[in-house]
């Protein structure tokens, strides 16, 4: 028994193959087969976005400032909510009340519903003058 110095003491390894082994355990009777899946497409391999540079603020009077903390959150430091916060939330649920209304009229059952309160309207002040006309003397 012949040894090499060079790999003394190693277990050799042995060769890949160039491709994997199938797997060829017997299936046991009943077990359901698997079809051949297809591949899948080709992916194109698209390459990374490079991030935007940040811009760094320029040396003093150039025009650019951070935004504050009350800028950012909508908050002071003591937690009071500043004047600018309060109004872009008043027209934002504002826009949303209108936006909802003018989708809701525009529905079938909404276009019906208002149908429906025409026909009330008219019978009411069709009642109301028959009831004035009963009233006066004749």
């Amino acid at each position: 028994m012949s040894t090499d110095e060079r790999n003394h003491g190693r277990i050799p390894e042995p060769e890949a193959p160039d491709e994997p082994a199938p797997d060829v355990t017997p299936a046991e009777p009943g077990t359901p087969t698997v079809p051949d899946v297809p591949p899948g497409p080709a992916i194109p391999d698209v390459p990374p976005t490079e991030p935007e540079p940040a811009t760094e603020p320029g040396p003093a009077g150039s025009g650019v400032r951070a935004p504050t903390i009350e800028e950012i959150t909508g908050y002071t430091r003591d937690g009071v909510p500043t004047l600018d916060s309060v109004r872009e939330k008043i027209e934002h649920r504002s826009a949303t009340a209108i936006g909802a209304e003018e989708l809701a009229r525009e529905s079938v059952s909404g276009r019906s519903l208002e149908d429906e309160y025409e026909a009330r309207q008219a019978a009411a002040a069709d009642k109301l003058a028959e009831i004035r006309r009963s009233l006066r003397p004749e």
